[in-house]
């Protein structure tokens, strides 16, 4: 019997995602939070084979929250599920410790794929991504891909609190990280998305 948990606010999706996975895994039990702080009570008190995590999930939005998953529970397979653009987040994920990135657009099939795959131990990500890195690596010089995409996983966090209107030093306290190194990494984002101030950058990756 595999044991699921779905990560997500919205409950709305949390009920469709539960009916997706009862009619591929009959046998299952599904248990869902709604909050990040609620992920890590639950696979503190019980094993839990697959997590089906929203990025934007309150309390997480950063890649950290996967390395804290993976400290508290190495063989929980953890799936993203975001409605955030694949090509910038999707790669950036499984970098951090995800084993597949799914969008909420995917249609039905794909979400099924996009389970059994991370269950039996894959990596996922959609085909459209998949080719995508294939022509990167076989065209490099023509490839040219959203600056963004060059962002590591933690410039890409401080980016996304920076786009939300924190401060150096609450996104220092939020990531756990000195207010030194909060501003090195801003000044790395600003330098590789070509940006002066925070009202260029909120207009770059809008």
């Amino acid at each position: 019997m595999k044991h699921i948990l779905i990560a997500e606010d919205h409950a709305v999706v949390r009920i469709g995602t539960k009916h997706l996975l009862k009619s591929l895994i009959p046998d299952s039990t599904i248990s869902d939070v709604d909050d990040f702080d609620k992920i890590l009570q639950e696979i503190e008190v019980k094993f839990y084979d697959l997590l089906i995590l929203d990025i934007n999930i309150p309390g997480g939005n950063t890649t950290k929250m996967v390395e804290t998953i993976r400290q508290k529970s190495p063989g929980t397979r953890i799936l993203m599920f975001s409605s955030y653009d694949e090509q910038l987040y999707g790669l950036m994920y499984l970098q951090a410790g995800a084993d597949g990135y799914l969008s909420k657009d995917a249609p039905e099939e794909e979400f099924k794929t996009a389970v059994m795959s991370v269950l039996n131990n894959k990596k996922y990500m959609s085909e459209d991504m998949q080719q995508m890195n294939i022509n990167r690596l076989i065209n490099p010089k023509e490839y040219l891909p959203d600056p963004i995409v060059s962002l590591s996983p933690r410039e890409t966090d401080v980016m996304n609190l920076l786009k939300e209107g924190l401060g150096t030093a609450k996104i220092a306290e939020k990531l756990n990280l000195q207010l030194s190194t909060v501003s090195t990494y801003k000044a790395r984002i600003f330098e590789k998305l070509g940006v002066k101030n925070i009202v260029e950058l909120i207009t770059k990756i809008k």
